[in-house]
């Protein structure tokens, strides 16, 4: 099985923290995505006004211009040190981590129409997330610098994954219409498979972690998303699924 993995990945860095953290990052998320489906949100969206509310709030709007805000810094950021640029595929994959947040920081500011609010907290804790994973992404790839790339290249197909997404993710419609019909959550599904493109083109440990960590948070989350859209409306369809169409 190792070996496997080790024909399309790079080894694992020297560095012991980067080591560790693609364990701690899986393992984070899914504990994060299991409580979700015990009712312990993430209070944003749907869940912003559920359970006991303590802290300050800021308007939705601003709360995710600040969620996706410092990684899209960290990434551009990134871009600017030779010493990245020259690890192995490390532009390409910064580039990508640089696009992905520029389009989340634009589709906040012009494309989706906010009305609630958003926990100070939990502004704070989803940005944190974001920026640790974006900068071990990047990280590790840096370390990769002086390593032989692995004997299978999962590049074209991570590009692949980031095109179809980036290019159709922002399609998705408003429910009755597109994705909607099928998932209740197609814009986790569309996240997971960017993160899966990063993955494939960056081909190290810590990025798959992130997208299979990723992943774990997004299924509890849509999961709950589903339950409370049944809960609120009883005409709400049985047969849409989560987050993966006719499946989850």
């Amino acid at each position: 099985m190792w070996d496997v993995v080790r024909s399309f990945t790079f080894p694992l860095p020297p560095s012991l923290l980067a080591s560790a953290m693609p364990a701690i990052t899986a393992t984070s998320h899914a504990i994060g995505g299991f409580n979700e489906t015990l009712g312990s949100h993430v209070k944003y969206s749907k869940f912003s006004e559920t359970g006991e509310q303590l802290g300050p709030k800021v308007r939705s709007k601003l709360g995710m211009v600040a969620v996706y805000s410092p990684s899209l810094a960290a990434a551009v950021a990134a871009l600017a040190l030779p010493a990245v640029r020259e690890a192995p595929g490390a532009a390409l994959v910064v580039a990508m981590l640089s696009l992905h947040f520029f389009k989340r920081l634009l589709e906040s500011l012009f494309l989706h129409r906010y009305s609630g609010t958003m926990a100070l907290e939990s502004v704070a804790t989803i940005s944190f997330c974001y920026l640790i994973n974006t900068s071990f992404i990047i990280y590790t790839q840096y370390l990769t610098l002086g390593t032989a790339p692995p004997p299978v290249d999962l590049k074209p197909a991570g590009l692949a994954l980031f095109a179809v997404q980036e290019g159709g993710g922002g399609r998705v419609q408003d429910p009755p219409g597109g994705l909607f019909g099928l998932v209740t959550c197609p814009h986790y599904l569309f996240e997971i498979m960017v993160f899966a493109g990063i993955a494939c083109a960056s081909q190290t440990v810590c990025s798959f972690c992130v997208m299979v960590g990723t992943a774990f948070y997004l299924m509890g989350r849509s999961w709950a998303t589903r339950k409370w859209y049944l809960s609120k409306f009883e005409d709400y369809p049985r047969e849409v699924k989560a987050l993966i169409p006719f499946i989850f």
